[in-house]
């Protein structure tokens, strides 16, 4: 009897407490049920960098594709083995969940913030820094692979997107480039501290905006010249060519937030990579001023560097300078160097008038200078001068881009790809040719191969010898 009672008593006391009102106390307030669109942008920015940035070889090989480094015990990336790490899958995953989905979910919240705080200039602004960062990241994937899933991305409830043409989507994205550019009103707020890029300043995005606007146009300027003719003609005077306004983000002192290449070289306590010998040669036999800056001197106090995709030992070549490998070293998204190049090409073109010379130096000091070299001699040098060095407009552009884009691997790769200079050659052990563009993810063959089959036929095989649209010498 005294059980049943106690048993009774025990579930009154139960249905009481039901009825109690607790309040937040069951809420978990360091997880919140929903997250403001400045974290999802801050993350999507973040992840960004780190895929463009990072030489971890499980995602980024580009600096080995445009022979700037080369590694030393386990050489398979440098012999083009894409697929033993499965490296097209995790850069692929990487930009599709980790920047783009972020920024996808963003623009989603944006509209829905309170007005008090957010008016509708504000969100507009929000909008537009998403959209830009939008672009560079589709962009980046079309000059990866071509063909890509665009119209039916993102939709996770859509396991088998349909590939679209590369040419369709790069015209696309600069269409959202071009509306987001002009939606951008700089006397309105943006994202404020959210931003790690820019802190806010609609100034700088506009003109990173248009400077992006530039890069894709020249890219496809032998696919569609017209185009590029128009858009480059249009932004040329508000690009950056400054290195007062290059887009960076400086990464911090303490972890989790430092430089990538510090994290894969220093902290991992790994060494993987020294400079490449291609990259070395080419400036010593410019006495390049940027040689020291670049690189650490070798066991024999000068500088050299590892054979291409060979064995090599670590401590007898030059590795990445100090400067590269400090933990708050910054990464690079585009910088006063490429925006006078693709001046000089862009009057080479006939797209805009001035003088390619004049720009071509300029591109060589901004670098230069960046790297605290005096650029003086080197550009009076009759082998650098542009009225004198070797070859044609391609061949001198294309050479001078290539070494100002050093520790900017992807750039450089997509540079070498564009303009077929300076003449890069495979090891002899390697897998392929150098390589063009990524293979398709395995993960994309299995779980969407209808959609995988129809893309790699539509560009002529998933081979990373097909070129893309606008590779076309």
């Amino acid at each position: 009897m005294k059980k049943i009672l106690f048993l009774l008593i025990t579930a009154s006391i139960v249905l009481t407490s039901c009825d109690k009102d607790f309040g937040d106390l069951n809420v978990d307030k360091k997880k919140p049920s929903a997250v403001a669109p400045g974290a999802l942008f801050t993350t999507a920015q973040k992840n960004l960098v780190d895929m463009m940035t990072r030489p971890n070889v499980n995602f980024n090989v580009f600096r080995m594709f445009a022979q700037q480094w080369t590694e030393t015990t386990y050489i398979d990336e440098a012999n083009y083995d894409l697929n033993t790490r499965n490296i097209p899958q995790n850069g692929w995953n990487a930009i599709y969940v980790n920047v783009l989905k972020n920024l996808s979910e963003a623009q989603r919240l944006i509209p829905d913030q309170n007005a008090s705080f957010f008016p509708p200039a504000v969100k507009t602004n929000q909008n537009s820094c998403a959209e830009i960062l939008n672009v560079y990241a589709y962009s980046t994937l079309v000059n990866m692979f071509g063909d890509i899933p665009y119209s039916e991305a993102l939709d996770f409830a859509n396991a088998a997107p349909k590939y679209d043409d590369a040419s369709t989507v790069y015209n696309d994205l600069l269409t959202r480039l071009d509306n987001a550019i002009n939606a951008i009103d700089e006397g309105a707020g943006g994202f404020g501290s959210s931003d790690i890029l820019y802190g806010g300043d609609m100034a700088g995005w506009k003109k990173f905006g248009k400077s992006l606007q530039a890069r894709l146009a020249m890219i496809i300027a032998d696919h569609d010249s017209g185009k590029a003719s128009s858009i480059i003609s249009k932004v040329a005077n508000d690009i950056i060519t400054s290195n007062d306004d290059n887009t960076y983000f400086h990464y911090l002192s303490a972890p989790p937030n430092t430089n990538q290449i510090w994290v894969d070289l220093v902290q991992s306590g790994r060494k993987d990579f020294v400079a490449a010998n291609t990259l070395v040669d080419v400036m010593n036999g410019l006495n390049d001023p940027r040689v020291p800056y670049y690189f650490t001197t070798d066991d024999a106090g000068g500088y050299t560097g590892g054979i291409y995709g060979s064995n090599n030992n670590y401590a007898t070549y030059s590795k990445p300078a100090d400067r590269l490998i400090a933990p708050d070293f910054e990464a690079i998204l585009f910088d006063a160097a490429e925006g006078n190049f693709l001046l000089a090409e862009a009057v080479e073109r006939g797209y805009i008038s001035g003088d390619a010379g004049a720009y071509y130096a300029a591109g060589i000091t901004a670098s230069c200078d960046y790297w605290h070299a005096d650029a003086t001699a080197y550009i009076a040098d009759p082998a650098v001068a542009y009225a004198t060095a070797a070859g044609d407009w391609k061949q001198k552009i294309g050479t001078q881009k290539w070494l100002a884009l050093y520790n900017r691997g992807f750039e450089a790769w997509t540079e070498w790809r564009r303009f077929d200079y300076p003449v890069l050659v495979a090891p002899p052990d390697a897998l392929s040719d150098i390589p063009v563009r990524y293979t398709y993810p395995t993960q994309e063959q299995t779980l969407n191969a209808t959609n995988y089959a129809a893309a790699s036929a539509a560009i002529g095989g998933d081979e990373v010898g097909t070129k893309l649209f606008w590779d076309k010498n």
